[in-house]
């Protein structure tokens, strides 16, 4: 692929390498620069001739702020179909024909059972999601029975994603124990009509604004591979950026028979890995996240993603499978990474990656 058109950052970019390209500008943003969208577009436009130098340098925003940790999640989706909106992507909207498991809330066994799973298999966070446009109240207060249950068996941060809320609801899960709130943008403003039709861009937005006005923490990402420009992703990074969201999963489209997007399947390992050092660029201090798609897309690359990334779910994902517990641990092991399952875990030089020690040569 080419290169995006001359912006500021291409003309005052050292003429020398690719790796001295995109050092620069790591250091760049280490020191406080904010990736403009030219520099956003640039990291998308790249060729995969600089694929390498492009994560070696995405790799010293994220050693400076992670270290050498990856924090693992783990979901259970807590209430599957039986959904309003009419998402083109999802296998659980009211469009889809996708043959998937439907059923109500789980349980409280059910839930607490999800949660030694994720214990189990070495998460930080476990994430319960159900599907709808919002929650009901009778789900929503087993979340509130549930919670305390979950923090007070397992050394666990817990994570919900509900769909829209509205104040008091958000107020209610700030006051039961919840820690972090999924709320995804899922793409541009641009695009997004073309991906759902049932809410807007600007319901998000709000839902995402009253999380923030609750106290608790933000965690918000999108979906790639959706026939978005990329100009729409960078649109979407910025949006986030400007929320100061603490944690970004990046989604790869998986293209379920029986949804809407069934026939969308353009997406590369190559174009995967762009998109991951571009949200890490302008989104240097949130956790980001390689979520559902990473098997399926970045393939035998996947070591690569956690470069820029310093975050993954472990098991498997809404409706559908995902890596074995045992071979992403085995994997963050090849990489000289570790498992952190606390803040200040990780913080440590690491490894380098070979382009890295080339230039301390």
């Amino acid at each position: 692929m080419g290169m995006a058109s001359v912006s500021e950052f291409d003309a005052a970019a050292p003429p020398s390498s690719d790796a001295a390209r995109w050092r620069t500008l790591a250091d760049r943003v280490l020191a406080g620069h904010e990736a403009s969208r030219d520099e956003a577009l640039a990291i998308l436009d790249s060729s995969d001739e600089e694929l390498l130098d492009l994560l070696a340098a995405a790799f010293r925003i994220r050693r400076a702020h992670f270290g050498t940790g990856v924090q693992l999640y783990f979901l259970v989706n807590a209430k599957s179909g039986i959904c309003s909106e009419d998402c083109h992507y999802c296998s659980q909207s009211r469009i889809s024909e996708a043959e998937i498991p439907r059923y109500p809330m789980l349980s409280r066994e059910e839930l607490l059972e999800g949660a030694r799973a994720a214990h189990d298999r070495k998460a930080k966070t476990y994430c319960m999601v159900i599907s709808g446009r919002s929650p009901r109240d009778r789900e929503l207060e087993m979340i509130e029975a549930v919670v305390p249950e979950i923090k007070n068996r397992f050394p666990l941060r817990i994570c919900a994603c509900l769909g829209l809320l509205d104040p008091v609801q958000a107020a209610r899960l700030k006051a039961c124990g919840v820690d972090r709130v999924n709320h995804n943008l899922n793409t541009g403003e641009r695009y997004h009509e073309s991906i759902c039709t049932t809410h807007t861009f600007s319901d998000r937005l709000r839902t995402m604004r009253v999380v923030r006005e609750a106290g608790l923490e933000l965690c918000s990402g999108g979906i790639v591979g959706m026939g978005e420009r990329s100009e729409d992703m960078v649109a979407m990074a910025l949006e986030l950026r400007a929320m100061r969201v603490e944690s970004i999963p990046v989604n790869f489209l998986i293209p379920i028979e029986g949804t809407r997007f069934s026939e969308h399947r353009a997406l590369t390992p190559q174009r995967c890995l762009r998109a991951l050092a571009m949200f890490r660029f302008t989104n240097p201090r949130s956790e980001l996240r390689i979520a559902g798609g990473r098997e399926v897309h970045l393939r035998s690359l996947q070591p690569l993603g956690l470069y820029a990334a310093n975050s993954i779910f472990v098991g498997d994902y809404l409706t559908t499978k995902g890596q074995s517990p045992d071979a992403d641990h085995r994997m963050i092991e090849d990489l000289g990474f570790r498992i952190t399952r606390h803040e200040s875990d990780g913080l440590s030089p690491g490894p380098l990656v070979p382009h890295e020690r080339i230039d301390h040569e």
